[in-house]
């Protein structure tokens, strides 16, 4: 099987003279979905007198908070898949060519994916919504996290990497190694990375490793696109790990939630 057989997932992955791809769209202004939905979700409620009489009604408060985070997703995966929707329509229109059933299975894991990557950042708004008084200073403080993860992250990563590990001089060969190690264990400390990475592999099916190739591992190897089984097992830790920092986002937003006095 050729990969330009998967003519279908390239709508998402190629990009024109003068716009982003799909992918590279929602890799860098997806967070700005999450945000928007989070920074205001308590804080605005606190600053109307809202808050108070929701408190005081026959309901529990932690259904508050858990209200607010699962609705925010609830928009994000519906919005996510109708963006998705509507390219893929847009490109059958298009190309004229119905997507096979792993492009479709690739694409529906692709969007599962973004939707927990919006996920992550919509937990962070809310930390800083229930935290900040003001609604502009926590918006203010999760688009700083935004640029800086996605931005800058990048050249902090090789800049640590480069001192600890020079790849100049006479060690500069044997330092190379080590020096690619922690560059990206840093990088991946980001979600944009881990994201941009997860869903590079889960749109292009000839990617068939990540991080480090050696000749060992691809010694033997059939030349021929990953199927999806093996592609969803090598991005499992990327969407393991993003579902974890979503979960510990909105428990730590949780527990400063519970131990505030919303009464006063």
């Amino acid at each position: 099987m050729d990969s330009s057989e998967f003519l279908f997932l390239k709508l998402f992955t190629t990009s024109g003279s003068s716009i982003y791809s799909f992918a590279t769209f929602i890799a860098f202004l997806g967070p700005l979905v999450g945000i928007t939905l989070g920074f205001d979700a308590i804080n605005n409620e606190r600053s109307q007198g809202t808050l108070n009489r929701l408190a005081a009604q026959p309901i529990y408060r932690d259904s508050i908070i858990n209200a607010k985070f699962l609705a925010g997703a609830t928009v994000i995966l519906m919005l996510t898949f109708t963006l998705g929707l509507f390219m893929s329509g847009a490109g059958l229109l298009l190309i004229g060519i119905p997507p096979s059933g792993e492009e479709v299975c690739r694409l529906i894991a692709y969007f599962l994916l973004s939707a927990v990557y919006m996920s992550v950042w919509l937990a962070l708004a809310i930390i800083f919504s229930v935290v900040c008084k003001h609604a502009a200073t926590a918006a203010l403080a999760s688009i700083s996290i935004w640029l800086f993860l996605s931005l800058f992250m990048s050249l902090v990563a090789s800049g640590i990497s480069n001192v600890l590990f020079p790849v100049e001089g006479i060690e500069g060969y044997a330092n190379m190694m080590k020096n690619y190690e922690l560059d990206l264990a840093l990088n991946r400390i980001s979600p944009y990375y881990l994201f941009t990475e997860a869903a590079t592999t889960i749109l292009n099916p000839s990617v068939r490793s990540i991080g480090i190739v050696t000749m060992s591992s691809v010694s033997g190897a059939i030349d021929a696109p990953l199927p999806f089984g093996q592609s969803l097992l090598l991005i499992w830790p990327h969407l393991v790990v993003m579902i974890a920092l979503a979960a510990a986002g909105f428990a730590i937003a949780y527990v400063s939630f519970m131990r505030q006095e919303i009464r006063a």
